[in-house]
Order: structure tokens, then C-alpha cells, then sequence
């Protein structure tokens, strides 16, 4: 006896078309950037930046904002440990959906833990997750608080906030680190020149 709902009767269904050639119609190979830092660290002004840069290589992107995806696909979600998990779970299948279409999918995560990311990872052949690291020291980010959520996590108005009483876990092995030079935090347009050059280098801007 078997029932609509059970998992064991659901089957993969391959069509003709796949990867490559949805590859070589966009003349790019699809994969995952996945930015990752502290709240403030600059993930969605890099993402941005990053996709306008692309664009103008006539290369086809689309970002995946945690926050905007906490306004649709996952805004059943809250913040407790297991829900973080969910949220990266969640936006991590949806980008492995994007990459398989041929796209560069540009994920902007706070995304604090390190093995939630890692699961990500697996999801793609691994030369397909590239991981980027904002590395900027929390008092930039605090400093800069664009959202008044440090402020508010300070005066203990938000639990559990990423660096404050929750734990952010850096990467251990990230492809791209992007940090402050002798203090300096370097300018979005160069820290996305930083990452498409990665891409041309590794062969993913071309077909």
C-alpha cells in the first residue's frame, strides 16, 4: 500500500537538455558565489556590485539576498539555530537550481555556520561553490549598522544576533577572503573586480 506523500515513491526525471547545454547557449558555466560574513560586513553591496560588473560582460547572473528571500521563500522562518539551518538549506537547493540552469547564482548570506555552508558545498562539485569570506573586523560593522540591528541586539532588544550573542564561524578553506588593507576597507567595484577575476581564472566566465 503506498500513499501520494511518501518520499519513496517520487523518481528523478531526466529531459534531453541539461548543464552543458544550457551552458553553451549563455557561453558560461554555472556555480555558486556564496557570500558569507557578519551582518553590516558589505555581502549585499559586493553582490551587487558583482552582478552590475557581470552584466557588463554580458554574463547572466541573479542574487539570492537572505533577507529577501526571509520576505517569500522563507519567511516562515525565525532565527533559532534550526531555522538558520533551514534558511540555508533552503537557499542552498535554490541555488544549486540556478547553477544547473548555466547561471552565476550570487548568494548573500550572513550564513554563521560553518557546516550549514559546507552542506551547501556538497550540494555542487565542489570546484562549482565558491566561497567568499568578508572578513571586516565587527566594530566596522557595528559601526556602520545600516539596519540599527546592532544597536538594537546592544540594548538587548534582539537575541541571538551573529556576533554579538550568537556565534559567527569563519570560513576555514574559502576560495576569495576580502578584508580592509592597512586598515583600509577597499571599495565594492574592487572587491568585485577580485571575484570575476577568480571567475575568468577558473574558466567559469566562458564556455
Amino acid at each position: 500500500m503506498s500513499t501520494v506523500s511518501n518520499a519513496t515513491n517520487i523518481f528523478w526525471q531526466d529531459c534531453q537538455l541539461g548543464k552543458p547545454e544550457r551552458q553553451k547557449l549563455l557561453n558560461q558555466k554555472g556555480c555558486v558565489v556564496w557570500i558569507t560574513g557578519l551582518s553590516g560586513s558589505g555581502k549585499s553591496t559586493l553582490a551587487c556590485s558583482l552582478s552590475s560588473e557581470l552584466h557588463s560582460k554580458g554574463k547572466l547572473s541573479y542574487i539570492l539576498d537572505g533577507d529577501n528571500l526571509r520576505h517569500g521563500l522563507n519567511k516562515d522562518l525565525g532565527f533559532k539555530p534550526e531555522d538558520r539551518t533551514e534558511n540555508i538549506r533552503r537557499t542552498g537547493e535554490v541555488a544549486k537550481l540556478f547553477a544547473d540552469a548555466g547561471l552565476i547564482c550570487v548568494a548573500s548570506l550572513i550564513s554563521p555556520y560553518r557546516r550549514d555552508r559546507d552542506t551547501c558545498r556538497a550540494m555542487l562539485p565542489d570546484a562549482n561553490f565558491i566561497e567568499v569570506y568578508m572578513n571586516m573586523p565587527l566594530a566596522l560593522c557595528e559601526a556602520r549598522d545600516p539596519k540599527g540591528l546592532y544597536k538594537l541586539a546592544r540594548a538587548g532588544k534582539i537575541k541571538g544576533f551573529t556576533g554579538i550573542d550568537d556565534p559567527y564561524e569563519p570560513p576555514l578553506n574559502c576560495e576569495i577572503e576580502l578584508k580592509e588593507d592597512n586598515g583600509v576597507c577597499p571599495t565594492p567595484n574592487v572587491m568585485a573586480g577580485q571575484v570575476v577575476s577568480y571567475l575568468e581564472e577558473k574558466g567559469f566566465l566562458h564556455c
